[in-house]
């Protein structure tokens, strides 16, 4: 069977829409599974539904050293992979399979040469319009060794001030940026990290002014888990024969996607997918749409995981099919988190919604265990804002959250066992031992409470101002609610706890 490339497609009897020729419009930093199933994807369909011809090339932010890439993968393929959306909508099971041609070529300037003099030659393209990226959140760093001479600088952003330097030389017109990379204001970082170069490098004013006034620099929030290819052989050979073709790049992500752009008014006009109806709104500020994402879909995860892991459960879809968990769950976001965000509420209610969706994906095993990962500071960013944010809004304390609380103090504590040089390992009622990751000061706390009262141990870690940035123990019956909490949990079981705040 021949590998995937323009001619065996056609050949495979494929109906779907494809586009093998297009101006070069978008620089693409990042080869990875997240970008090719989130940002190829929605300009592959902008291509198909709003007419907008345009093609993606794409950039390995690192070198490769020596290693067989996707990038060469890709380029063997003509930039062409299979990319299969799956999940649960509405109680739905989806499993759509698209053929993205929306990427023209790849280039790795750090191992070649040639690959670098491409990037510059795109650098002065009149077709170029936007820039992408996702470097992963240390990606986006001022690097004061990267010299303007380098070819090409290590870092992305001097990277970036590298092709936006050649393209002013060169009289073109500013570009549209659009980094992907998950740190707050991430398009305002790599600014500041271009005029920090433009600083180093003594470049001169009027570039400068190209720079900050030519360009659109874009804050984004990106929203779709893309658990990345399929491993398991005998999918990928069930796969190939369906298709008809081998394809080494196979990408697989959840149906549901969202891309919140921070930008002027103009550029959702100017931006392909309004019109082709995609879920990208372009927004005066990202800052509320992060709190939703964060509040909501991270809160929902750190809210009940542990509880859930401690009645017996080990993914998260499972959980989902209890009604104790998932209505605990539920009430949790819509009667103590949706009310204390600042977007409008039909929205709030419709993303509440489709997290339930999301964690009910039929194709997607996410661990339990795999979520509890830090789970102390997850609490304070996830879920402490909204607690005092409700306690302060209605003057009494939200009963999923307080539960959820202890039920975090119950999973550190649940009968332990040891602290080794990896977790503090406790057991669950099930009987299996487990191992509570996060930083070492929190695992020796825990230990060193282990046979402290629930009193004492409630008080001790209330107190903890290195945990939570203050005294918990100053809102008022929070104290006291977590000790009844606790017990319930330790005396009942944590599905009972869950079921006594429904």
């Amino acid at each position: 069977m021949e590998k995937l490339n323009y001619a065996v497609l056609k050949a495979s009897g494929y109906d779907g829409y494809i586009l093998e020729n297009a101006p070069e419009k978008v620089l693409q930093f990042g080869e990875g599974n997240f970008l090719r199933a989130f940002t190829n994807y929605w300009f592959d369909v902008a291509n198909e539904k709003a007419g907008w011809n345009g093609k993606c090339v794409l950039v390995k932010p690192r070198g490769s050293h020596g290693r067989k890439t996707q990038i060469e993968l890709l380029n063997e393929q003509q930039g062409l992979y299979t990319l299969y959306l799956r999940g649960n909508v509405a109680g739905e099971k989806i499993d759509r399979k698209r053929v993205i041609s929306s990427v023209s070529r790849c280039l790795n300037p750090t191992d070649s040469k040639e690959d670098f003099d491409a990037l510059m030659a795109l650098a002065e393209s009149d077709d170029l319009e936007y820039v992408v990226s996702n470097t992963t959140e240390a990606g986006i760093v001022f690097d004061p060794a990267c010299q303007l001479s380098d070819t090409p600088c290590a870092s992305f952003p001097g990277k970036l001030t590298q092709v936006l330097y050649r393209r002013c030389q060169a009289g073109k017109g500013g570009l549209i940026i659009l980094p992907c990379e998950l740190i707050d204001n991430n398009g305002k970082e790599l600014q500041r990290c271009v005029n920090q170069y433009i600083d180093l490098w003594g470049l001169d004013e009027g570039f400068r002014t190209y720079v900050n006034e030519a360009c659109t620099f874009c804050s984004t929030l990106v929203d779709r888990i893309v658990p990345g290819g399929i491993k398991d052989e005998a999918e990928l050979n069930r796969l190939a024969q369906e298709n008809g073709y081998i394809d080494e790049v196979i990408d697989v992500g959840e149906v549901f996607g969202v891309w919140n752009i921070e930008g002027p008014a103009w550029l959702e006009d100017k931006l392909p997918f309004k019109k082709a109806g995609l879920n990208c709104p372009v927004v005066p500020d990202v800052v509320p749409y992060k709190k939703r994402k964060v509040r909501i879909l991270n809160g929902a995860h750190t809210g009940f995981v542990l509880g859930a892991y401690l009645a017996g459960y080990d993914i998260v879809r499972d959980s989902m099919h209890d009604d104790a968990i998932r209505g605990f769950m539920n009430k949790m976001l819509y009667e103590e988190v949706i009310p204390t965000l600042p977007l409008d509420k039909k929205d709030l209610e419709d993303f509440a919604a489709a997290v339930q969706d999301r964690f009910d994906n039929p194709f997607v095993n996410h661990e339990l265990m795999s979520i509890s990962l830090n789970s102390t500071s997850k609490w304070r960013a996830r879920i402490m804002p909204t607690f005092l944010d409700s306690v302060e809004k209605n003057g009494t304390l939200p009963q999923c959250i307080t539960m959820s609380f202890a039920a975090y103090i119950a999973f550190y504590t649940n009968d332990i066992q040891e602290l080794t040089d990896k977790a503090l390992v406790c057991r669950r009622v099930k009987g299996n031992t487990y191992g509570c990751s996060d930083d070492r000061w929190v695992l020796e706390f825990y230990y060193d409470h282990r046979n402290d009262s629930i009193p004492a141990l409630v008080h001790a870690v209330m107190t903890n101002e290195q945990m939570w940035g203050q005294d918990l123990t100053q809102v008022p019956g929070f104290e006291a609610a977590t000790v009844e909490n606790l017990n319930k949990i330790r005396t009942q079981g944590a599905l009972a706890a869950f079921a006594s705040c429904l």
